[in-house]
């Protein structure tokens, strides 16, 4: 591998021997987009997008999972675009995959109103004052909401999506009446939600939700899904998702 650049490393996906450049010194993809990844339902011939994309996790782990028929990653660092499109290169999936450098706030100006099937999002989960800020910048800005926020994802969602289009995020729980009513807001029905907990007698620390462009309300709340069945163990679910 000749194009690493100090820091950087190669992991392997587990998934049709796809492999993703990552900087722990940066940010590594979590657990989280993995679980997103298999969260949403991509049908064969399916236009998606990635709104923050990061290293391109979640476009290359539905690239390797699904028949969708092409995917885009929005992002707008740099350096993290740049790991995106080398990891994309990496394993050939130029044709299938595309990383534009961008604003999501800008996102429907950038690409046109009902461009997709479907849209993908693991946003930043806290607000500005929320939490503490990481000192590395490109971690402050994947998680907390700094140069997007709630509203501006499911907004420019909402215009990206043909109608009928669906859309997938990864959340926090405790933002949860926050969500659904900027979903309904901007016409994204919620119809399906399921809380991820991380053992079995835990609260929940992460929410999936899908919603769907213009739909009738009327919302599937799933049974959780439990990370952990004992400490470093996953559940036979969680292995499934991560295909091991």
């Amino acid at each position: 591998m000749n194009n690493l650049l100090p820091g950087e490393r190669v992991d392997d996906l587990q998934r049709n021997g796809y492999q993703i450049i990552q900087n722990p010194r940066k940010f590594c993809f979590g657990m989280d987009a993995v679980l997103l990844s298999g969260f949403a339902v991509v049908k064969r011939g399916a236009v998606c997008l990635d709104l923050g994309c990061g290293n391109g996790i979640i476009p290359l782990l539905l690239s390797a999972k699904t028949k969708g028929r092409h995917f885009t990653g929005l992002e707008i660092q740099p350096y993290s675009a740049d790991l995106a499109r080398r990891s994309v290169s990496l394993n050939h999936l130029e044709d299938q995959i595309d990383i534009v450098e961008g604003d999501i706030r800008n996102a429907s100006n950038i690409f046109g109103a009902s461009s997709f099937d479907v849209v993908t999002a693991n946003p930043p989960y806290m607000t500005g004052s929320h939490g503490l800020t990481n000192q590395d910048e490109a971690k402050t800005i994947a998680r907390h909401e700094v140069l997007c926020t709630l509203e501006d994802v499911i907004r420019e969602s909402a215009k990206l999506l043909v109608p009928g289009g669906h859309f997938f995020m990864v959340h926090r729980p405790f933002r949860l009446a926050e969500i659904i009513s900027l979903m309904v807001q901007y016409r994204v029905e919620p119809k399906r939600m399921r809380l991820v907990h991380p053992y079995a007698d835990r609260e929940p620390n992460m929410v999936l939700i899908e919603g769907i462009r213009g739909a009738r309300p009327r919302m599937t709340v799933e049974k959780p899904l439990i990370v952990y069945r004992e400490p470093g163990v996953y559940t036979d679910e969680i292995y499934d998702v991560y295909g091991y």
